[in-house]
């Protein structure tokens, strides 16, 4: 028989994931379900339930890798939050299944694990599609999102500039004093941006916040927040003049406010441009709307779990 489900906080989370065992994984992943074929990645559209009276969303992210043997699904509560406000904006969990018994091996926090691997996935995206030559990455927002992608981009790029904006001074201020290396703190989004070569917009907002005209031409923005289909955060201009990519292209027509209501068209998944079958556009402004997907949490969450079982002392 089974035992009982080993339970993994983010504490512990945090000595066993790493950016240079995490991203090759997920690249891998991303390939595997761009290619559509269901003995690799069967993996639905995100669930989402209105939890109406705190203005949030319960999603709920199954995945199965028939070949990999991993089951695994993951809750996510994601919120409207007012400016100001100490509740979180996500919280998650993630249960990893025993795909033959169907008994839970694990369940682990969600929140580390969820902000490494969409961090990760975005700076896969500027692997892709950003200039080799980039050198001023600016992060609009200061969340734990831009904590972790300020980790990930600067893990595996050299910038010689990161700018950093938030609606508060204060939270600008505080980010800074939080990452390892030197940041620019902007007092608007324009001056963040300008001449920008990649820029990360990591923010609650849900109404467009970059525009266009500010952005260089041949600039990579990786688009993490605005997540529902009627929040946005980039504006018509950028959508419809860059090239634009996906984690899944069912996930943005189905959940991305920047893509449906701008009438903007995915170009590819960022798994057909590692499979070869669509170009990377390196040298055209590009967007990488990133919605987050199961199997994105699942390979991490196996990643975790395989970790844990070598660094745990057998009893």
């Amino acid at each position: 028989m089974a035992g009982p489900p080993v339970v993994i906080w983010d504490q512990d989370v945090e000595g066993l994931l790493h950016y240079r065992e995490l991203v090759p994984r997920l690249e891998e992943a991303l390939g595997k379900f761009s290619r559509r074929d269901s003995t690799e990645v069967i993996q639905p559209v995100r669930t989402t339930l209105t939890l109406q009276k705190h203005h949030g969303f319960l999603g709920l992210m199954p995945t199965y890798m028939e070949n990999d043997g991993v089951l695994c699904t993951k809750f996510v509560c994601f919120y409207k939050r007012e400016d100001g406000s100490s509740l979180p904006a996500t919280q998650a969990t993630l249960v990893l299944l025993d795909p033959e018994y169907g008994n839970v091996k694990a369940v682990m926090d969600g929140e580390l694990i969820t902000g490494m691997r969409t961090a990760a996935v975005s700076a896969i995206s500027a692997k892709l599609l950003m200039r080799p030559e980039a050198e001023v990455l600016a992060i609009l927002g200061t969340g734990k999102q831009a904590l972790s992608h300020y980790n990930a981009f600067t893990d595996m790029f050299s910038f010689k500039e990161v700018r950093v904006w938030s609606r508060t001074r204060q939270k600008a201020e505080r980010f800074c004093r939080s990452v390892s290396g030197p940041v620019t703190v902007c007092v608007s989004v324009q001056e963040a941006v300008r001449g920008a070569d990649a820029i990360v917009t990591v923010t609650r907002c849900t109404e467009p916040v970059l525009f266009g005209q500010w952005v260089k031409p041949g600039a990579h923005v990786a688009a993490v927040g605005a997540c529902r289909p009627d929040w946005r955060e980039l504006d018509d201009v950028l959508m419809k003049e860059a090239v634009v990519y996906a984690d899944s292209r069912e996930g943005a027509m189905a959940e991305s406010g920047d893509v449906i209501l701008s009438g903007a068209e995915v170009f590819a998944e960022l798994g057909d441009v590692i499979n070869g079958t669509k170009t990377a556009h390196r040298e055209k402004t590009t967007v990488f709307k990133s919605l987050g997907m199961g199997v994105e949490d699942a390979v991490s969450a196996q990643l975790v779990f395989d970790q844990w079982k070598r660094h745990t002392p057998k009893l």
